[in-house]
């Protein structure tokens, strides 16, 4: 199924970011991926206004390029099934998904943009490439900084930034976007070139 292309100028892109649903999870670190999504939406005029495949989705062009822009609604541990239902639907092939992401590895604010890997202990990720059946599609990673010492992991993700920590996300929001564009023009090396640090 996710072998079906489009013929060459047509081909649909998806990105997807990744969170939780209902407000008690805005603005905590494991939602990284919903910011940079909504960002997305209101600098390129795309409405994440439709219910569909667990999750909100719009579709709109990018810099001339087809995209669905999506949100899965699924809780972050089943990210995978809305990506995959809506890569499926749309008939976009897993190297056409580009997912946007929290790492606790990676100090608060900085991007690692990667062609493919491992979920590096995302659940989120993991079930990504579960249900896609690979891990050969590109993400954007952005950094929320290590857990305290002593702090339960599932608190840490899911507390708010401080007001110094949202000043340097706000410019990762913003940085994000912008490697995504170039993904989206299949310009990985460039991408990361520009935001890898």
């Amino acid at each position: 199924m996710f072998g079906i292309r489009r013929k060459e100028g047509t081909k649909m892109k998806l990105i997807a970011g990744l969170g939780n649903p209902t407000p008690q999870y805005e603005g905590t670190r494991h939602n990284v991926g919903f910011e940079v999504l909504d960002l997305m939406a209101e600098q390129y005029q795309i409405p994440l206004d439709t219910a569909k495949h667990k999750g909100f989705y719009g579709k709109g062009r990018i810099e001339g390029q087809q995209v669905i822009l999506l949100k899965p609604m699924t809780f972050m541990n089943l990210s995978g099934e809305s990506v995959a239902e809506a890569a499926r639907y749309f008939k976009i092939a897993p190297e056409d998904v580009i997912v946007v992401y929290d790492d606790i590895n990676l100090d608060v604010g900085k991007l690692r943009i990667r062609p493919k890997g491992s979920a590096g202990g995302h659940n989120g990720m993991k079930n990504i490439i579960s249900h896609l059946g690979t891990d050969a599609f590109p993400r954007i990673r952005i950094g929320v900084g290590m857990k305290p010492p002593r702090m339960d992991l599932a608190a840490y993700v899911l507390s708010r930034f401080s007001t110094e920590e949202r000043a340097l996300m706000e410019a990762a929001y913003d940085k994000a976007c912008q490697a995504a564009v170039l993904l989206l023009q299949d310009q990985m090396d460039k991408a990361m070139n520009a935001y890898n640090g």
